[in-house]
């Protein structure tokens, strides 16, 4: 009976303890960690806003759940402690009418969780990407702002400046690498400021009243140069290669592509092992079928990384139905009419069994050491097994 005053009081204040706990957690979870994390690669304030609309979503997943049990503790528990449950039973009414609506929420968060996973997530990952390399111009200037310096291994150049003023680099130094990893070129300049080519891909360095000293010693004097040098290859590469990034079609897309290229590597190995049984075989050939085997081994397990993804999505989505299963009998238990003894008491044995054990079963599944969908279900299996028998026993008491 959906439309009872019991069922809508104790669903009203189901959702309005979620929502301001959901509030709340994900604000923690940024501030605490993400934006922090941000902050120390150089991101200012305006890249931290647009960012943070962009980040909520990938936390909902992990937020979603812990919030659903958190409500039910909290609700719960007061009814138990004012001793409303008590009361509802001794008025001959069934309490699982009490607890029909913690199941009902605990399912359409289930599902909401869910939908988040088939486009919103992999959405706004690529949103942020894009957001990054529209912004590349900026990124940089903060990075060069906060460390004075750009440098990295797979960079062919390093950079290093005195001091940032606005859009102007004072005294800025460009280290210029072969393939070898050696300093081929040396720029200095008096001033210089930065410019990004999206079509090239390139940052250009426009360098005025400077010095060009190359790998002989000579010396160049200019007064007004442009120097072009490549964006990082973590910026050019514009393509999802993570199974995280992709959406629910691009999982599929990339498991049946990954298993077609398995097969066509292992009919490459079949012949070319034939081929090693016949005389006048090529010396080469022992190196080609080690090569072959090698990536068929590197295609399987991208595709174990591909298969997990897709059995983890479910996994985490449903985890607020299996909360629900353990919080309602544990809020009426404990009889917390507190905030900070509901929050004791739901999250704990989340935070030392369910989530340990996703994320064992999770690292498990993608090394192939025993089936992926028991493995990647496991934590949500033992919350379940753990919460039917206290919800059967609520029933009957």
């Amino acid at each position: 009976m959906f439309g009872t005053i019991l069922f809508r009081m104790t669903m009203w204040e189901l959702c309005k303890v979620f929502v301001i706990a959901l509030i709340g957690i994900t604000g923690i979870l940024l501030m605490a960690g993400i934006i922090a994390e941000a902050q120390q690669q150089g991101l200012g304030p305006k890249q931290l806003l647009t960012a943070i609309p962009l980040l909520i979503p990938s936390t909902l997943p992990y937020t979603i759940p812990a919030t659903t049990l958190f409500a039910t503790c909290v609700v719960y528990g007061r009814l138990s402690a004012d001793n409303e449950i008590l009361a509802i039973k001794a008025s001959g009414v069934n309490v699982m009418q009490v607890v029909k609506p913690a199941l009902i929420l605990g399912l359409v968060m289930s599902l909401c969780t869910l939908a988040l996973y088939y486009q919103v997530i992999p959405y706004t990952h690529h949103l942020l990407r894009a957001m990054v390399l529209g912004d590349a111009e900026e990124l940089i200037y903060s990075v060069l702002k906060k460390n004075g310096t750009i440098s990295a291994p797979k960079l062919e150049y390093a950079m290093f400046v005195k001091s940032v003023q606005g859009k102007k680099l004072l005294s800025p130094v460009i280290k210029k690498r072969n393939l070898e990893g050696k300093i081929e070129f040396v720029a200095h300049a008096r001033e210089a400021d930065l410019r990004v080519d999206m079509k090239k891909m390139d940052l250009v360095i426009h360098m005025r009243y400077g010095v060009g000293i190359s790998l002989d010693g000579s010396l160049a004097y200019f007064e007004d140069r442009d120097f072009p040098v490549p964006l990082s290859p973590d910026l050019m590469n514009r393509e999802n290669t993570r199974a995280r990034d992709m959406t629910w079609e691009e999982l599929i897309d990339r498991r049946g592509k990954l298993r077609e290229e398995i097969a066509g590597v292992a009919e490459q190995i079949s012949a070319s092992e034939t081929r090693l049984l016949l005389e006048g075989q090529p010396l080469t050939l022992p190196a080609h079928i080690t090569n072959l085997k090698e990536k068929h081994k590197q295609l399987r397990r991208e595709v174990k990384f591909v298969v997990v993804e897709m059995l983890m999505r479910p996994a985490l989505s449903f985890g607020c139905f299996c909360f629900i299963l353990v919080g309602c009998p544990i809020g009426i238990m404990f009889s917390r009419g507190d905030y900070l003894g509901a929050f004791i008491t739901s999250f704990l044995p989340i935070v030392l069994v369910y989530y340990p054990l996703l994320l064992a079963g999770t690292n498990m599944a993608k090394e192939g050491r025993y089936n992926e969908v028991v493995l990647v279900y496991a934590a949500n299996i033992v919350i379940a097994l753990c919460g039917l028998p206290l919800f059967r026993s609520l029933l009957k008491n």
